[in-house]
Parts: C-alpha cells; structure tokens; sequence
C-alpha cells in the first residue's frame, strides 16, 4: 500500500476522518463535469451547425457556379454557331459565283473544242460545208464569257478566327483576374507590392526631377505597376457597345441598358471598375479605330453632366490624351495642349498617386516613349518665369494636384463615330489581339 504522502489530500482525509469529506468531494466534481458536459453538448451542437451550414452554403455556390458556368458555355456555343454560320454563309456566296464561272468557261471550252472538231472533219473540197463550219467556229469563241472574275482579293469569313482569338483572350485574361482575386494575394506579394511603391515614392519626390517613369525605359519596368481595368458596363453610354470587360465601340443604335445612377447619358464615355487612391498603376489601351480619348476621371464626377461640361479633359475632375486622327494632345480643365509625337496604336498610362502625376506613353517593340507627364510644376518665385509659362501648364499648376485628393477611374470617351478601343492585355509582349483596319 502507498505511503500516505503520495496520495492525494482528500484521499488521505478519507483514510483518517472517514467518508463524509469524500461524500463533498465527489459531488463537486461531479457538478463540475454535468457542467462541462453541458459546455460541451452546446458547443458540439452549434459546431454541428457552422458544419451543416458550411455544407449547405457550399451546395448552393456550386450550384450557382455550375449554372452561371452552363450559361457561359450556351454564350459560347450561341456564339460558335453564329460564326460557323458566317463562315458556311460567306463559302456559300463566293463559292457560288466561282463555281457559276467555272461552269461557264467550261461550257465555253467544251462548245469552242467541238466546234473545231467539226470544222476538221470537213473535206477541203467541200467549201460551203468548210465556211458553215469556220462559221460556227466564230460565233462559238465570240459567244464566250470571258475570263472569271479571278480569286477574291479578300475572304471576309477568314476574319472569324480573329474575333474568336479575340473572345479567347479576354476569357483568358478574366479567368486569370478573377483566379487571382478568389486566391488573394499572398504575404510576399503584398510585400514585394509595398516596396515597390515606397521605391517608385522616393524616386518621384521631387516633382521637377527625371526618373524612370519619365524616360524611356524597358516595358517590364512599368509592369510591375500593372493594374488589371475592367470596363463597369454600369456606366457606359448607351451609344457604347461593350465587348466582355475590355473592348468597347460607339454604335449608331443605342442599346438598352439597364437604368443605373453611375451611367452616362450624355457623352459616349466608360469607366473602369474599382477606384484608385494610393500607389502607382499602369495599364495599357489599344486604339483600334476612330477618335478615342484615354484617362482617369473622379469617381464622385456626376455622369449626368451636359456635354460640354462632361466630357473626359473639359473638366477639373478629369483628364486625358487625346487621338484625333491626325495628332495627339492632352486635356485637362477645358484646355488642350497638343503633342507633336506620331501615332502609336498601343499607349500605356501610368498614374502615380504619390507623384500626383499621370503619364502617357507610346508602346512600340517593348519600349516605352513618352509622350506627356501631366503635373504640376514647382512654384516659382519671379512674376517673369511665371508669365512665361504656358496656359496648359498653368492651369496644370493650378488645378491638377486637387484632382489628386479624390478617387480616380479609368476613363474612356469615343468620340467619333466608329470608335473602338481594347484595353491591352498586360503581357510580355504588346501584340493586338484584334485586327488594325
């Protein structure tokens, strides 16, 4: 048997005063452990109900998804069916006239090949019968339906593979954006992020002082500022047909869109989703047609604004470089300053919130050139430099830090009738996913 001083102190009373301390003692301890089971009972049960919720919640987003996905995937197949039919209609029409031309020349050859055989087949002393014969000959080659028309110079159903590469694209480029944004970034990325705006930060301090985003630099420079736009159809025009998330064209129908307090309804104009308020970001725009204007706009800027005054640059809540089919320039606060650079289809811009300035570049074989860095200028002291500055930049000085203290968009406006503008897919290369006309 154990020494007493190796047993536990209710124990020992037991052993030396009796039963009734233990009596006490096993009462609480079994109050304590009702107790705890009761603990237990509640929390297994509302455990049991987070599990069944989860299960639930999760059944019903898959349903969702596989829904939305099996509309997606009619979408597409609409879609597939409509541009296999463009192409069997387009073969139809031009295989029907090469073959009507192919028919008739042959028609020709044969007729022109039996008339000659017939002509040989007459004696030479038989001179009616060989001049009946010459006859036939003639009017068989005059009759004749001369050459065809030739190949066609262009087969417009082989335009199809490029709207589908197209269409690929984008869904290539939102399947990555949203894979991205389920996933979240991760703490290195976050952190690589954080350190690259501190740098580009310092760099920029100074707002007369050149650095990278001034120069001509590489174009894997800027991508590590890339910030993926999607068009917010909620604020497009009616006039403004949109093409997934990142095409747009003006139409001469307007479409019916659904009613939305953030949409334009007198300027053909688009804004990106989500606003920018801190950081530097840069994002790239493929003009493919028309007069197109590229840019950021306040997020509060009321859309309900006349023309005049709504338009992308004819306010202090916006601004924006300009194609006008001749030249570029920019606009910011009604007041255009044009730019003597030549036309690039592919131009980046890149919003350096810190910096309070926005830059435009052309894109050209992973270049980058610039065309305009919009910001204002240090203040200077003599009244003789100051009235030599030009009204662009002094409406610059004026204005364009307080466009800073609001969230920005991106902002798109087409103005010319057969606009039609991609943003660019951020990648190595810079090559247009869409034909140039």
């Amino acid at each position: 048997m154990p020494s007493e001083q190796h047993l536990p102190h209710s124990l020992c009373l037991y052993l030396t005063e009796g039963s009734s301390p233990v009596s006490a003692e096993q009462s609480k301890v079994l109050s304590a452990v009702e107790d705890r089971m009761d603990e237990l009972g509640a929390s297994i049960a509302q455990s049991r109900r987070t599990v069944a919720l989860i299960k639930s919640a999760a059944l019903a987003e898959r349903e969702r998804v596989s829904r939305l996905f099996a509309e997606a995937a009619a979408i597409l197949q609409g879609f597939q069916t409509e541009v296999l039919g463009f192409i069997e209609e387009g073969e139809a029409t031009m295989l029907g006239r090469s073959q009507g031309d192919l028919r008739r020349q042959e028609e020709q050859r044969s007729r022109l090949s039996r008339a000659r055989h017939n002509l040989g087949q007459v004696p030479e002393a038989d001179s009616v019968s060989f001049l009946q014969g010459l006859l036939a000959l003639r009017l068989a080659l005059e009759e004749g339906c001369g050459p065809g028309t030739g190949p066609p110079r262009e087969l417009s159903f082989t335009k199809s593979s490029q709207a589908v590469r197209a269409v690929r694209e984008v869904l290539t480029e939102a399947c990555a954006s949203q894979g991205e944004r389920l996933r979240g970034p991760g703490g290195e990325e976050e952190e690589d992020l954080r350190k690259l705006g501190t740098e580009a930060d310092a760099e920029s301090r100074d707002p007369d002082s050149t650095n990278n985003l001034e120069s001509e630099a590489p174009r894997d420079y800027f991508l590590k500022f890339a910030y993926i736009v999607d068009l917010d159809s909620d604020t497009a025009d009616k006039y403004l047909q949109l093409f997934g998330t990142k095409g747009v064209k003006r139409v001469l129908c307007p479409i019916n869109y659904p009613e939305s307090p953030t949409r334009f309804t007198h300027c053909e104009q688009v804004l990106g989703e989500g606003a920018l308020d801190r950081g530097t970001y840069y994002w790239e725009v493929e003009i493919i047609e028309g007069w197109v204007s590229v840019g950021v706009m306040a997020e509060d800027f009321s859309p309900q604004e006349p023309y005049d005054r709504g338009r992308l640059g004819r306010n202090a809540h916006s601004c924006c470089l300009q194609w006008n089919g001749r030249s570029f320039s920019v606009w910011f606060h009604g007041l255009e300053a044009p730019l003597p650079h030549p036309f690039s289809p592919t131009v980046g811009i890149c919003l350096e919130y810190a910096n309070r300035a926005l830059a435009f570049y052309a894109v050209r074989d992973g270049k980058m050139s610039l065309l305009r860095r919009l910001k204002a200028s240090r203040a200077r002291r003599s009244s003789t430099l100051a009235s030599s500055i030009e009204p662009f930049q002094s409406r610059l000085d004026s204005h364009f830090a307080g466009l800073f203290t609001r969230r920005l968009k991106p902002a798109f406006f087409l103005e010319s009738v057969d606009a039609h503008l991609q943003i660019g897919p951020l990648k190595k290369s810079c090559i247009s996913v869409l034909k140039r006309r």
